[in-house]
């Protein structure tokens, strides 16, 4: 049997099971929808059925499966997708019971991700979750995985066949992670690079869609893809800011964050969520206009967490308030940052103040250092200055030149190191 739908849009019902129809659940649920238009298809309706736990065998009861198949038949829909990752028998049984595609929120992210990788780095992640993900469907799936004719769930590079067995996909994913090594040892050394030239970086983080690339746009005209819509961009940028006092530091932007993010996401792009981990400081953008913005904050955070970034100073910009009028903006604070700032990336409003916010962190973040550096090592001084350090004083004398200036702590450890 194979349920082909390439070459149509494809029309979808969202399912859930959960304990409570809580604000939480209902917003899952919301995204989802969101997840779906993003990847081009449509939602034609929803079910959410209220239990304990979803049923081990088929995910939802009996009764609802029944209920679910009428909406099948009266919607036109191609297929449904649970709001929860499926397990091999999960999927397969409500496949049998429901005669049509099923899916799950982990597949539709992948597909997400399939699509918009233009990388090769993200082109190589992304297969790398996707053949995770299908390795660990294997057992008990056996030729149901050929039903996916087509359409969400079957792009990007790793579904070539996807009735291949253990051995072919581990030795593709042994391939592959090689290929990552190489990947990853690149941006070490990029990052070495960086480092070495002591310029302060920033991570600017966030949850998808919360204007992450447009405010580096704004900050730097970067020319990144900046649309409405869920995980736009999945590769970093870096670029240079100089601020208005003459400081310079570089901003990254990184891959947004969501709720029930696939583990083997996390796992496959952990080298391009690093960047988080080797700033100096975190850039946390929010959508003001969003509901659930505070969980939005809560699942960046503890997705950071989980990354072992913590401990880091952080500016947090409620975006998009150019979206809502000053009377009816929500107070919004977090007391998680050392800085909080109402802003519009996208027509500049609050951008003045947040690079005064910005420059102060910035000189906190300096390291006065009084010491001569000998004449055999007058690069470090253009180090100095190469590093978006201030110079408050340079004299030169017998044993060499004598700088007072405050810097980054990288510039400082170089110099201590080699000024003697």
């Amino acid at each position: 049997m194979s349920y082909e739908t390439a070459g149509q849009k494809e029309k979808f019902i969202l399912i859930a099971a959960a304990p409570d129809e809580t604000p939480a659940v209902l917003h899952s649920l919301e995204e989802l929808a969101s997840l779906l238009k993003t990847a081009g298809a449509a939602v034609t309706g929803q079910l959410l059925q209220l239990r304990p736990a979803p049923d081990p065998g088929t995910y939802l009861g009996s009764g609802k499966i029944d209920e679910l198949r009428k909406q099948i038949e009266e919607t036109g829909a191609t297929g449904v997708i649970a709001d929860d990752e499926l397990s091999p028998a999960q999927m397969r049984n409500l496949e049998d019971a429901l005669d049509c595609k099923v899916i799950d929120r982990t597949i539709l992210i992948l597909d997400i991700f399939a699509a918009h990788a233009t990388s090769r780095e993200g082109k190589v992640q992304v297969e790398c979750a996707q053949l995770k993900y299908r390795l660990t469907r294997l057992a008990g799936f056996g030729t149901s995985m050929s039903r996916l004719g087509g359409g969400i769930g079957t792009r990007g590079p790793g579904e070539k066949k996807l009735e291949t067995d253990r051995r072919v996909i581990r030795d593709r994913l042994a391939r592959l992670s090689r290929e990552l090594k190489e990947i990853e040892a690149h941006r070490e050394l990029t990052r070495a690079k960086r480092e070495g030239a002591g310029m302060l970086t920033a991570a600017i983080v966030g949850y998808t869609n919360a204007g992450k690339s447009t405010l580096l746009n704004r900050l730097t005209g970067a020319g990144v893809l900046s649309e409405d819509k869920l995980f736009a961009t999945l590769d970093p940028t870096t670029r240079r800011l100089t601020l208005p006092d003459g400081e310079k530091l570089l901003l990254t932007d990184t891959v947004g964050f969501i709720s029930k993010l696939p583990h083997h996401l996390i796992e496959a792009f952990k080298s391009t969520l690093e960047e988080a981990r080797y700033a100096d400081f975190l850039i946390h953008v929010v959508d003001v206009t969003d509901p659930e913005a505070d969980l939005h904050m809560d699942v960046v955070y503890r997705t950071l967490r989980d990354l072992g970034v913590s401990g880091k100073p952080v500016i947090t910009l409620f975006n998009k308030c150019d979206c809502v009028p000053g009377k009816e903006r929500p107070h919004r604070t977090d007391p998680r940052s050392d800085a909080a700032i109402f802003i519009s990336a996208a027509t500049g409003e609050g951008v003045a103040d947040f690079l005064t916010s910005l420059e102060r962190l910035v000189r906190a973040l300096r390291v006065h250092i009084d010491c001569v550096i000998p004449y055999s090592r007058t690069g470090l001084v253009n180090q100095i200055r190469a590093g978006g350090g201030e110079i408050l004083k340079e004299e030169y004398r017998e044993d060499g030149i004598y700088v007072q200036a405050n810097v980054s702590a990288r510039v400082a450890g170089l110099l201590s190191g080699k000024t003697g």
